[in-house]
């Protein structure tokens, strides 16, 4: 096994060429690129992309960024498509064949067939003179003189310049066609990701008690309500019924260390209570909460609506959540 002495610089040395590649790319953002994004927008149909090697994984990951920004795609590759893949093609769909050199023998067979079935070819090429530069209707350039490795060989430089462009490939059909965050959830429903984009307050706090109690309750009355609904809290509500305020186990501590000795039992909810708590709407989203209680540095907010308690949210529903 080879020593080697200076692993730190080498490893800079292909991420700083890696990323001056992708800077570079952006010069390359042409007419081309915006045809290609019209292309897609209205062909009817779904992006095919197509492959081979290290292509190929770059273009799978491309596909799954495509269906879950909105753009509906699949994935054929390219050896397999001669050999029965090539009948999932539609006539109305969009073919990518992504290939740095353009020139492989797959994509020699590959671009013929394709042109058969009358779709309209992107390719996604480092190289435009190479076969399917030429034989393609639009070009992605991909571009990419040197690859990271030494021999210049392994597919590095080339294949991280292809996933940005696909990238911003992505991102301009997302932008055109206004995909929104109810989309994005529509897509992303399991796991915290999507709990964050439509898990909402009216989810979680039924499942919660709802402590309260009325201004004129007694200190034992205030703590017993805390204590038997396990919140840390209770809301202190009014004669008809609204909203007044909230009493926290935080602000019976801080009251019995700033008065030590002192006989309570005289005192009222009203005494002690922190009037115009901070609510959330039923109807807000979970996310939201958990901000206000992180910026606030709080541990549950009160459900308010209309001025009526309906319920608590604590920092822990959250996290059995996952928001967390």
């Amino acid at each position: 096994m080879k020593l080697i002495k200076n692993i730190q610089s080498i490893a800079k040395d292909v991420i700083q060429q890696e990323a001056k590649a992708v800077q570079n790319l952006a010069d390359r953002i042409d007419e081309d690129f915006e045809k290609c994004v019209w292309t897609i927008l209205n062909c009817g149909g779904r992006v095919v992309i197509s492959g081979i090697g290290k292509s190929a994984i770059v273009g799978q990951k491309i596909v799954a960024t495509l269906n879950s920004t909105g753009t509906p795609a699949l994935f054929m590759h390219a050896a397999d498509a001669i050999h029965g893949d090539l009948g999932m093609i539609q006539e109305h769909d969009v073919v990518i064949a992504i290939s740095k050199s353009g020139d492989t023998p797959e994509i020699k067979v590959l671009v013929p067939l394709l042109k058969r079935t009358g779709v309209r070819i992107i390719a996604m090429v480092s190289n435009r003179d190479s076969y399917l530069g030429r034989n393609a209707h639009h070009i992605l350039h991909a571009y990419c003189p040197q690859e990271a490795d030494p021999l210049n060989l392994a597919p590095t430089t080339s294949t991280t310049v292809a996933m940005a462009l696909g990238d911003a490939l992505a991102i301009c059909l997302l932008e055109a066609r206004g995909f929104t965050h109810q989309d994005f959830a529509k897509y992303h429903p399991g796991g915290a990701l999507g709990k964050r984009l439509y898990l909402k307050i009216s989810d979680i706090y039924p499942n919660n008690a709802v402590p309260k109690v009325l201004e004129g309750a007694s200190l034992q009355e205030v703590i017993m309500e805390i204590t038997s609904r396990r919140l840390g809290a209770t809301a202190v509500i009014n004669a008809e019924g609204g909203m007044a305020g909230i009493i926290t186990d935080g602000d019976l501590r801080r009251m019995l260390n700033l008065h030590p000795g002192r006989d309570f039992l005289d005192l009222k909810a009203r005494d002690i209570m922190s009037p115009s708590p901070i609510s959330v709407h039923p109807e807000e989203y979970a996310v939201n909460a958990l901000e206000l209680m992180q910026s606030k540095s709080i541990t549950q907010v009160v459900v308010l609506e209309d001025d009526v308690v309906r319920g608590f949210v604590h920092l822990h529903d959250l996290l059995r959540e996952g928001l967390v």
